[in-house]
C-alpha cells in the first residue's frame, strides 16, 4: 500500500479537523444530505474553527446568500427539472429492462452504439430517484433493469458476480460497481425486497473486492470467461467501486470494521489522483475522471470515524476548490453535472466543518452550473437557442439533457448526473 506521503500539502494539514466537527458530517450523511442513497492549493479553514451547527441559520448560509424568495424558486426550477428527468429515464427502459443510450431529440431516432458502463449509471439514477421519490414505476423500472443485468451475469466458483454485457468480449469493471450502487440504493428504499436483490449486491460487491490489484487500485476490465481482472487502472472505475466498497462498509458491515481493504484502496487513490493535482496544482483528466466518485467516498470515509479517515474531509474540500479554480468547471462548454455531484458533497463537509466561505464559494458554483444546465433540458419551461429554435422534438425525448449546448443527440449519461446533481442540490442546499 502507498504510505501517507510525508508533504502532504500544508493546505489540507491544516484543516485535519478533531472528531467533533465529523460528527456534524456523520449527522448530515444521517438525515441523507451527502448522499441521495449520497484557489486550490489554498487553506480551506484556520486550525481550529468554530464548530457550527449546520442545522442552524448561521450554520446553513452564509450573510451573502440569495434571498429566501430567490431560493425557494431556484427550489422549484430544481424540482421541475427531477420531473422531467424521472419522465425521460423511465421512457428510455426498454421491456428488457435495457436503455436506449442515445436518442437523436429531432426525430426519436436511437443510435446503435451502446455503453455497457452507461446503461448501469442510467439504472443507478433511476434507483437515487426511487429511494427519495418512491413509486410504483420507478420500483418496477429499477426491478427490470435489475433483472436485465442478473439475466446476463454469471457467477465464479467462489461466489462472485460479473456482468457480460451482450456485444462485448470483455467487461468493464465500472458496470459492475454502479450495477452494485444501484442495488444499494433500492434496498435503502425497499427494506423488504430482499430476494433476490440482496444476495445479488453481496455477489457483485465480492466480485469488485476480486479486482483490486497489487497497488491496491482495480483492474479496469476482466475478461467474459472467467472473470479474471486484468489492465490498468482507471479514475473513473476506481472511484465508482471505492464509492460502491465504502457503502458497503459503512451501510452493511462488510469486509471489517475499520475495513482494512477499502482504506487502502481510498490511499492509492488518492495518491494517483489528488495528491499531485492538488498540491502542485495542475489540471488534470485523472483528477477530473475521480472527481465526483472521490467526493462522495472521502466524505464518507470522513464521517465514519475510523482510524486514518480524519483527512478525508479537508481533501474534499480542496478537492472543491480544485475542480473550481485549476479545472475551471464554470468556464466548460460541454454538460458539466458531475462537478455538482463532487460539489454539493464539498460544501456539506465544508458547512460542517465551519468552512462558510468555501462552502459559500460551492453554493454559487453549483448555482451558476446548474442554472445553466436547467435550460438545456428538453421541455423545460425556459430553455436555451439550441432548443427554441428546433422546429420539432420527439416526445420520446422529453426531459433529456443536452451534452453541449447544440448537440441533438441525448445521451441517457448527460441526464442520469444531472438528476443526481439536482437530488443532491435539493436536499442539502435549496430543501
Amino acid at each position: 500500500m502507498p504510505s501517507e506521503r510525508k508533504k502532504d500539502g500544508a493546505a489540507r494539514e491544516r484543516c485535519v479537523r478533531p472528531a467533533d466537527a465529523r460528527r456534524w458530517v456523520a449527522r448530515l450523511l444521517a438525515i441523507g444530505v451527502l448522499s441521495v442513497g449520497s484557489g486550490c492549493g489554498q487553506p480551506v479553514g484556520p486550525a481550529t474553527p468554530q464548530r457550527r451547527d449546520p442545522a442552524s441559520p448561521a450554520g446553513r448560509r452564509s450573510a451573502d446568500e440569495q434571498p429566501a424568495d430567490a431560493a425557494q424558486d431556484f427550489g422549484r426550477r430544481l424540482d421541475r427539472a427531477l420531473a422531467l428527468g424521472r419522465e425521460f429515464l423511465l421512457a428510455s427502459q426498454r421491456p428488457s429492462g435495457q436503455f436506449r443510450y442515445q436518442v437523436d431529440l429531432r426525430t426519436g431516432a436511437v443510435a446503435a452504439q451502446d455503453d455497457p458502463v452507461r446503461q448501469a449509471g442510467a439504472l443507478w439514477g433511476l434507483a437515487l430517484i426511487h429511494r427519495r421519490q418512491p413509486t410504483p414505476e420507478t420500483r418496477a423500472a429499477v426491478e427490470r433493469g435489475a433483472a436485465f443485468f442478473a439475466a446476463r451475469s454469471r457467477c465464479t466458483r467462489d461466489g462472485c458476480r460479473f456482468v457480460r454485457f451482450p456485444g462485448y468480449e470483455q467487461g468493464a469493471s465500472g458496470t459492475v460497481a454502479l450495477v452494485a450502487l444501484a442495488l444499494l440504493e433500492f434496498l435503502q428504499a425497499e427494506p423488504t425486497a430482499r430476494d433476490p436483490w440482496s444476495a445479488q449486491l453481496d455477489e457483485y460487491l465480492a466480485f469488485l473486492r476480486s479486482l483490486q490489484r497489487p497497488d491496491h487500485r482495480f483492474y479496469r476490465a476482466y475478461l467474459h470467461s472467467t472473470g479474471a481482472g486484468w489492465g490498468t487502472p482507471s479514475p473513473y472505475y476506481d472511484g465508482e467501486i471505492l464509492l460502491a466498497l465504502v457503502r458497503a462498509a459503512t451501510e452493511r458491515r462488510q469486509d471489517g470494521d475499520p475495513p482494512s481493504r477499502v482504506l487502502r484502496a481510498a490511499a492509492a487513490t488518492d495518491a494517483a489522483y489528488v495528491q499531485d493535482a492538488i498540491d502542485q496544482p495542475r489540471d488534470d483528466a485523472d483528477t477530473k475522471g475521480f472527481f465526483q466518485w472521490g467526493c462522495l467516498a472521502y466524505a464518507r470515509l470522513f464521517h465514519s470515524l475510523w482510524p486514518g479517515t480524519a483527512v478525508y474531509g479537508p481533501r474534499t474540500i480542496a478537492l472543491g476548490h480544485w475542480m473550481i479554480d485549476v479545472h475551471q468547471v464554470a468556464q466548460r462548454p460541454g454538460n458539466t453535472a458531475y462537478a455538482c455531484e463532487g460539489l454539493v458533497v464539498a460544501h456539506q463537509v465544508a458547512v460542517g466543518l465551519g468552512d462558510q466561505a468555501a462552502a459559500e464559494k460551492f453554493r454559487r458554483a453549483i448555482q451558476q452550473i446548474l442554472g445553466k444546465l436547467l435550460t438545456w433540458q428538453v421541455g423545460a419551461a425556459e430553455t436555451n437557442a439550441f432548443l427554441r429554435r428546433q422546429a420539432e422534438i420527439s416526445p420520446s425525448c422529453r426531459g433529456g439533457v443536452l451534452s453541449s449546448a447544440e448537440n441533438p443527440w441525448l445521451r441517457i449519461d448527460m441526464t442520469q448526473h444531472q438528476m443526481h446533481a439536482i437530488l443532491l442540490a435539493r436536499r442539502a442546499i435549496w430543501p
